[in-house]
């Protein structure tokens, strides 16, 4: 019952987001960006019925990702916390507050980025995903950065930043500096969670996401917006 039930609000986020395509003019985007909803909706629903690890077992929602198909700025996460693994959705609880705001200052809204996590279902107490669930979700992760082919890559924190850039990849060594994965420039930093408990790394933080913002506006075009350092 409970896998009937999270296909259903899959589909009906997929029925959402065509309406809201056609209400724009999806007539209008390049062939070459059409049926990116479409892809990533099967793909939502191979993970809804994913048992690669025993996380599913535990799980009341899997945590897709959410946001534009056709963003040209993608942030991952490490895994779905509490609130996520309720709603079904990324990033809502405190430290989701805290993203839509750094999201914000840097002159863009969530529903102009596309959020996402490594893993897809919340690890039991919020504990650090394990190496073998990273390597059990890292397909449906590479598919889902393959259909969307963003410009630029946040990496929210350790977990997220050693999934995409390697075992070695230490946060505070590589944090702020662009790295590149499959043609994409990939810029680390700390995770909003890591930014609740210590308050005084938001100033780098905040130097990161102006690198971000600096990589989308040499990358194309996009509207000139002077960020704002979140409080």
């Amino acid at each position: 019952m409970r896998r009937s039930e999270e296909v259903r609000t899959l589909a009906r986020a997929v029925v959402r987001r065509l309406e809201a395509d056609r209400t724009w003019g999806v007539g209008e985007v390049p062939s070459r960006l059409r049926g990116k909803p479409e892809r990533l909706a099967r793909l939502a629903q191979e993970v809804a019925a994913c048992r690669r690890c025993p996380l599913h077992r535990s799980r009341t929602h899997p945590v897709f990702g959410e946001g534009d198909p056709h963003a040209r700025l993608v942030f991952i996460g490490e895994a779905p916390g509490r609130e996520e693994d309720l709603q079904g959705r990324p990033f809502v609880g405190a430290a989701g507050q805290l993203l839509t705001k750094m999201i914000e200052a840097m002159g863009l809204s969530r529903s102009q980025v596309y959020i996402c996590n490594v893993l897809k279902d919340r690890p039991p107490g919020n504990r650090t995903p394990l190496p073998e669930e990273v390597e059990a979700c890292r397909p449906f992760l590479t598919q889902q950065l393959a259909t969307i082919r963003p410009q630029v890559i946040c990496a929210l924190g350790a977990v997220a930043t050693k999934a995409l850039l390697g075992a070695h990849a230490a946060i505070t060594a590589v944090r702020g500096k662009p790295h590149v994965l499959d043609g994409i420039p990939v810029v680390p930093t700390f995770h909003p969670a890591y930014l609740l408990r210590n308050p005084s790394a938001k100033r780098l933080a905040w130097q990161d996401l102006k690198t971000v913002r600096r990589l989308l506006d040499t990358t194309g075009a996009t509207h000139q917006v002077e960020p704002t350092r979140p409080r």
